[in-house]
């Protein structure tokens, strides 16, 4: 008979683990048949390999399971593991064939289990036991809860946490708990003359003092060495398996199954701290979001991390608290504002905005240094995407300088690309309870929002104004000029201020040069975009550019297509991975291929609409109206205004031109003249005054109504127009 090293209880047939806490131990398999492994327990692997599919991980030789892309809490890609690496699974089951079905496991250290155990075939005992002779011994001293745990802990400090754990079984079971308090301070003593042997002062002192103070207290002691000298986390990566002090601001907390894990920043990076008091139990419960905190530790590699275990932590009041703080501070005003703005092809537009840029750069560059997340959006057009790729491919760098965690990139820069070139309140609602949940549920910061190609009219006032209810940091970059009331209302906006300045300027061409401000080091990645986001006349500045870097104009318009295509499909998901491949590691033949289908497509909707047009000329002025709902594919590539710029580019003939799509609700118009979309629709309301006639984007030219005002509306849009002309 065996007994349970969680609680000591009795197991009939000589197990080591009782039902209940089946899954709070990790089990070493040294069987050789999948049918041994028991469902819902977690096991030590190692990775083989990726399919496109998920991983494959080795339980044991011959024996290999799949980790399904469906089982991840994140994408396949991110995970960071390289075959041979170490890593914890969940078994779901078995299949008749042999198949082996896995779970993703949140714990991925021995330390964040209770205990190890080896599961030889169909038998089960400790590390270091050897099969049936140390079973016997097993069954003469039952409670050697201890000795587990020593072997599963990855660190001293946490051995102690799991002697005391398993010195505190469940209630009922008093007889063993006094053999187990027998056992722990036996085990105390030999842990203590052990730390003498290979420790010296004070860190065989923190860990004699762990072992006395218990697991529930282990995260709660705040003596701190006083003779330990603070360290930069900076510079912990050259100082795993030694022990720091670290001093720094709390960023962000979050619970595992395992330890509470504290993200702390300093001046010079930061670095996550694990603290355990038991498995899924918050460490500190006192310590916020905020707080300026002192930490003793050890450092250690966590699955190619760095990362602080934990053996204090205190709270940081008045003078040590500023001095954290003021520390903090000059260092992000020091590091956050750029030296200075170089426009790319030297553009004069640009230089004109370079305050407003300078801005930008230096809200985007702090929000990294804060480890504050941030949300771009911007619209799903070629314009947009570029814009956005820009400064994605400035900021990840940055982040995956500033993070040890080789997630960081996925969990501090979100792209969230906009079906409508206007930020209203159905995505500042997504954005609001997205990152209230996060604020909530996972101890995070509120993001920086940095609006590119979108925010700056007052069509996007309600999106703004709920941000700003919750005191969030906006930053708008367009290369359309902004209304008045929307500068008042946003903290940084960066836009043109007088109409005609930005005739030949985009927001691709406009954000690049920021990308470059915020990261000069991928200036060069970014030569070739401002050409990428022009559908006509791009400046003969940024093709030069371009041909510099090694794109001709084929190539350009390859990828301008590309990105287009690409960006109508899924157009709610950023494809970061797709688009960077497209815009800056594809060699042509990627972009050359999805090219093709734009073309195709583009060209098979345009045969159509050409052939459904009808003409007409109004006071001197051509019409062309495209009946959009009857004659094309509205929920299929090319989108309605991609469509309607191709068409008036290539009928457009004079300077009194204008094409008209109009459908159910909506319309959009394109015009040769300079006209305001603004001051048409108003002519339209007054024409059709039961219309309800409003401007929903002034960027696509469009126009919304009631649909049972359609026939009376396309009449006053065409008065209106030929009077603006």
């Amino acid at each position: 008979m065996g007994s349970c090293i969680i609680c000591g209880v009795d197991i009939d047939g000589g197990g080591r683990i009782c039902d209940p806490h089946q899954e709070d131990v990790v089990f070493d398999f040294r069987g050789d048949s999948p049918k041994q492994l028991v469902p819902n327990r977690f096991y030590r692997g190692v990775v083989d390999g990726y399919a496109e599919f998920g991983v494959f991980i080795d339980l044991s030789p011959g024996v290999t399971g799949l980790l399904h892309r469906s089982e991840l809490d994140r994408r396949l890609d991110s995970l960071g593991w390289e075959p041979g690496d170490e890593v914890f699974v969940q078994v779901k089951g078995v299949r008749d064939n042999g198949n082996i079905d896995l779970a993703w496991s949140i714990r991925q250290a021995d330390r964040e289990f209770r205990g190890v155990l080896v599961q030889d075939g169909d038998t089960e005992h400790l590390p270091e036991e050897g099969g049936e002779e140390s079973d016997a011994e097993a069954d003469a001293e039952p409670d050697e809860l201890d000795v587990a745990d020593d072997e599963t802990a990855d660190a001293s400090d946490d051995e102690s946490a799991d002697v005391d754990e398993a010195a505190e079984p469940d209630e009922g079971d008093g007889d063993v708990s006094a053999e187990a308090d027998e056992v722990a301070k036996a085990d105390e003593a030999d842990d203590e003359g052990g730390a003498d042997e290979t420790d010296e002062g004070d860190e065989s002192d923190a860990d004699e003092g762990e072992n006395e103070s218990g697991a529930d207290e282990s995260a709660e002691d705040d003596d701190l060495d006083d003779e330990r000298e603070r360290v930069e986390i900076g510079t912990l990566t050259d100082a795993v398996g030694d022990a720091a002090r670290i001093d720094g601001e709390v960023v962000s907390v979050r619970q595992t199954g395992g330890p509470t894990v504290f993200e702390v920043l300093d001046e010079t990076g930061v670095v996550d701290v694990a603290a355990f008091v038991e498995p899924g139990v918050r460490a500190y419960p006192d310590i916020e979001i905020g707080d300026a905190v002192r930490i003793d530790g050890e450092v250690e590699s966590h699955r190619g991390d760095v990362q602080v275990e934990s053996e204090a932590l205190v709270l940081l009041e008045g003078e040590e608290a500023e001095t954290v703080r003021r520390r903090l501070a000059e260092a992000l005003t020091a590091e956050a504002r750029p030296e200075g703005l170089q426009p790319l092809a030297g553009d004069e537009t640009v230089a004109e905005l370079a305050d407003g840029l300078l801005d930008a750069a230096e809200a985007i560059r702090r929000a990294v240094l804060e480890s504050r997340p941030i949300v771009v959006r911007h619209p799903a057009t070629a314009d947009g995407y570029v814009a956005g790729a820009a400064v994605e491919r400035a900021v990840l760098p940055l982040i995956r300088e500033e993070h040890a965690k080789s997630d960081a990139e996925y969990h501090y820069f979100t792209r969230r690309p906009l079906d409508d070139p206007v930020y209203g309140m159905d995505a500042a609602t997504n954005d609001a309870t997205r990152m209230l949940q996060d604020r909530d549920r996972h101890d995070e910061q509120l993001p920086l929002f940095l609006l590119v190609g979108t925010g700056s009219t007052t069509e996007s006032a309600d999106g703004i104004d709920l941000l700003s209810v919750y005191g969030v940091n906006a930053v708008v970059v367009d290369a359309e000029v902004a209304d008045p009331e929307t500068r008042e209302a946003v903290d940084t906006l960066v836009s043109p201020e007088i109409d005609g300045v930005d005739a030949d300027l985009s927001t691709g061409a406009l954000v690049a040069s920021l990308a470059s401000a915020v990261n000069d080091e991928v200036r060069t990645d970014l030569r070739h975009l401002p050409a990428v986001s022009y559908w006509a006349e791009t400046p003969d500045r940024y093709v030069e550019l371009a041909r510099d870097a090694g794109y001709d104009a084929e190539r350009v318009a390859e990828l301008r297509e590309a990105v287009a295509l690409e960006a109508y499909y899924q157009s709610y998901q950023d494809k970061r991975e797709l688009v960077a491949d497209l815009l800056f590691e594809d060699s042509g033949n990627l972009a050359a291929h999805v090219s093709e289908q734009f073309r195709e497509k583009l060209e098979t909707e345009i045969k159509t609409a050409t052939e459904n047009v009808v003409t007409e000329a109004v006071d001197g002025v051509e019409f062309a109206v495209l009946d959009t709902d009857g004659y094309t594919h509205r929920y299929d590539f090319p989108p309605t205004p991609l469509l309607l710029d191709d068409l008036h580019r290539r009928n457009a003939n004079g300077e009194a031109y204008a094409t008209v799509g109009i459908g159910m609700d909506e319309l959009y118009l394109r015009t040769t003249a300079d006209v305001s979309v603004r001051d048409v629709a108003e002519r339209t309301a007054e024409l059709a005054p039961g219309a309800d006639v409003t401007t929903a984007g002034l960027r696509e030219g469009k126009i919304e109504f009631l649909s049972g005002e359609r026939d009376a509306v396309e009449d006053a849009i065409v008065a209106a127009v030929a009077e603006a002309f």
